[in-house]
């Protein structure tokens, strides 16, 4: 078998052959999915009907696991440039391609955004949950594309609507929407457009909170972009006396919110903050030193704690995500407190908000140590929980 030229069937065996490791994994959540498979057969039908063959060199955009990545070399391509947000993205897909494909893995290419597309004929993109995120990807895309760029655009129809068809018409001259095919459709977009409107991101806003104001400054990758949840707002809000700590871990970063007010409020904390997002990193970054605190608050991409040795944090921060992706799931939340008990130190203090119809303080309880609540409205909870190991 050629690795190059697989046939439909070895494709289709290679996706299903797909993990998603080292992101989470239940019976429910897969690696590769309907829409996936539509948007390779839907730019190798658009080859086909074109008479040309496969390209060689095509960009990948927002692939979860290496659906799209790994198809596009099964299916011939020599240079493949992907970017993914998520960094559990990327190390599922670098494993994926390491474990079912090796002999190809050099012609993969991680990039970030802004360069991903550069001179790219082909893109294939997985939507995104927003249209501001979607928009984001393809200004970036538009800037630096070739003229005759041609954009295969796929997601399930349930998290799609008209208004992404309006998105993408904004900076291409042609749009064309696939038939629907297992819950799935695929919008193809081409010609980007000489004249096209500026990008609201990254988006700048200002906060107050116990009379403390901050700005933020964030990208539409970020989540809450600039703005101020009301989950963070109400952990703000509630924050206890952190004078007896030095240094706090901000895990799931988002925006910087939380790390930027706490090093405001106290001036002798530094802040070691990070997230999985690159945009929610680069969005942290950009808000310290819009706050003046480049000196004492950092962020790293990172995938929950895993830089940070056991027993080795008095304080972390946690407003955790929950769902992956376009799906419900307490899992990563699970996975992020875990790596928090894993880290805190003895007797050291998890700091948590979450919707509070999840009712998360017995996971807590059972995955932490003495959990009390400290504050709760019609929707948040927040809690404190102290390491008992």
């Amino acid at each position: 078998m050629n690795p190059a030229s697989f046939s439909d069937a070895e494709l289709e065996a290679l996706l299903a052959d797909l993990q998603r490791w080292p992101d989470v994994q239940t019976p429910n959540l897969f690696a590769a999915d309907a829409a996936d498979r539509l948007i390779l057969d839907t730019c190798a039908t658009w080859h086909r009907e074109a008479c040309t063959s496969w390209p060689d060199s095509i960009t990948i955009i927002g692939d979860h696991y290496g659906a799209l990545s790994l198809g596009a070399l099964a299916l011939g391509s020599t240079q493949v440039r992907v970017h993914c947000d998520s960094l559990t993205a990327r190390q599922a897909i670098e494993a994926n391609v390491q474990r079912l494909l090796p002999e190809l893995a050099a012609r993969l290419t991680f990039y970030p955004l802004a360069q991903a597309a550069t001179s790219a004929t082909h893109i294939l993109l997985a939507l995104p949950r927003g249209l501001d995120v979607l928009d984001e990807q393809v200004a970036a895309i538009t800037a630096v594309a070739s003229a005759q760029a041609r954009l295969f655009a796929g997601g399930r129809i349930k998290h799609m609507s008209r208004s992404m068809n309006e998105v993408l018409s904004l900076r291409f001259a042609q749009l064309d929407v696939s038939l629907a095919r297992q819950k799935s459709r695929v919008l193809t977009a081409a010609l980007p457009l000489e004249s096209q409107p500026a990008s609201k991101f990254p988006a700048t806003a200002t906060h107050e909170v116990n009379d403390t104001s901050f700005s933020l400054h964030a990208g539409a990758g970020t989540f809450g972009a600039a703005r101020l949840d009301p989950g963070t707002r109400l952990l703000l809000e509630n924050l206890p006396d952190l004078t007896e700590h030095h240094r706090l871990v901000d895990l799931a970063c988002g925006n910087g919110s939380i790390g930027v007010f706490a090093a405001l409020t106290h001036r002798h904390l530094t802040v070691d903050a990070s997230d999985h997002s690159a945009s929610a990193v680069a969005s942290t970054l950009a808000a310290a030193e819009a706050n003046g605190l480049s000196a004492r608050l950092t962020a790293v991409q990172d995938d929950a704690l895993s830089r940070l040795p056991d027993h080795s944090a008095s304080l972390i921060t946690l407003n955790p995500p929950f769902h992956i992706g376009n799906t419900v799931t307490a899992d990563i939340a699970f996975k992020l407190i875990d790596d928090a008990a894993r880290v805190l130190a003895p007797g050291g203090q998890l700091l948590c908000v979450f919707n509070s119809h999840l009712r998360y303080r017995k996971e807590l309880l059972r995955r932490v140590g003495p959990t009390t609540q400290l504050a709760r409205d019609k929707t948040f909870t927040v809690t404190s929980s102290i390491a008992a190991h």
